[in-house]
């Protein structure tokens, strides 16, 4: 708590300079050491994957007719863990991804670098994970939450593994930390017209959670942030249907600049939509005769689509 408080006082560029620190570091070991341990048990890998398969689609239940319930549950499970692993529909990565300031400067390209996170932290990260767990063979009906990887890590190389993967996850749950912070700082601000006088007691209210989340028990914690996330991912979902002609719209402009040599540029002008964007944004970002140009171009190229 003591850590993160030292953090999100100093708003989001000092949360941006610790992360940018953090993360690769942290993701590189991370996936490093889960590599080591694949190519030291690859012959067990298909037994592996049968177990996924059996136990993911309910294969040996058929015959006792529970296949169905145990594929809604594996559903269930999934849905639940691949949300709070990626936030993907849920909106809270739009807020990072719009502050920062992209090459070629493209509301697409965020949202193009965006989708490769969801690739690494649901396929990647988790696959991982899923692999040091399950190639350590019993690590212990009691053990729960990261004790389970703790004790998989342990098992395959060590003392050393339990030693190093709590400091991985204790970094990786610390980001997550600050990060989530970084988004509700952006949305306070928005909500309150820009009024800082509030951030002090929010600032507050997140570090009773931080600790708050450290002590309680872990299902509870899990029941609590599922329910969250499906509230977040309800609302969202709606604001990306009602947004969706307009994204296929900006990501077809982004595309054709591409094919005839352009290194692509926006102008919130070009899109009608976007005609009430107050303070400037995405506006000027091309010459007048580049818009001009891509605007024509855009409405040949729209009328094919």
């Amino acid at each position: 708590m003591i850590c993160s408080g030292s953090i999100i006082i100093g708003g989001l560029k000092k949360v941006a300079k610790v992360s940018e620190i953090i993360v690769p570091i942290m993701v590189l070991g991370y996936i490093g050491i889960a590599l080591i341990i694949v190519l030291m048990n690859v012959r067990e890998l298909p037994a592996i994957f049968m177990l996924v398969i059996k136990s993911a689609f309910g294969v040996q239940k058929v015959v006792a007719g529970g296949v169905g319930y145990t594929i809604a549950q594996s559903m269930q499970a999934g849905i639940a863990r691949g949300l709070f692993s990626n936030e993907a529909g849920m909106g809270s990565a739009a807020n990072i991804a719009a502050s920062a300031s992209p090459k070629p400067n493209h509301p697409a390209s965020r949202g193009f670098i965006q989708m490769m996170g969801v690739f690494v932290d649901t396929i990647v990260i988790c696959i991982a994970t899923a692999a040091i767990i399950l190639l350590a063979g019993d690590v212990g009906a009691d053990n729960d939450g990261i004790a389970i990887t703790i004790h998989a890590l342990t098992n395959h190389v060590g003392a050393w593994g339990g030693i190093f993967i709590g400091l991985a996850i204790l970094l990786f749950c610390f980001t997550s930390i600050i990060a989530g912070y970084s988004y509700a700082e952006t949305n306070l601000l928005f909500l309150t017209h820009n009024n800082k006088k509030a951030l002090p007691l929010f600032r507050i209210c997140v570090l009773a959670m931080v600790m708050f989340g450290a002590v309680a028990k872990v299902g509870f914690v899990w029941n609590l942030a599922d329910l969250s996330m499906g509230l977040m991912a309800t609302v969202n979902i709606i604001a990306l249907l009602m947004l969706s002609k307009l994204a296929i719209k900006v990501t077809n402009d982004y595309r054709y600049q591409l094919r005839v040599g352009k290194t692509p540029s926006f102008n919130s002008k070009q899109f009608s939509e976007l005609a009430n964007l107050k303070g400037g944004i995405w506006n000027g970002a091309a010459t007048s005769e580049e818009n001009n140009d891509t605007a024509g171009d855009q409405g040949t190229e729209s009328t094919k689509t």
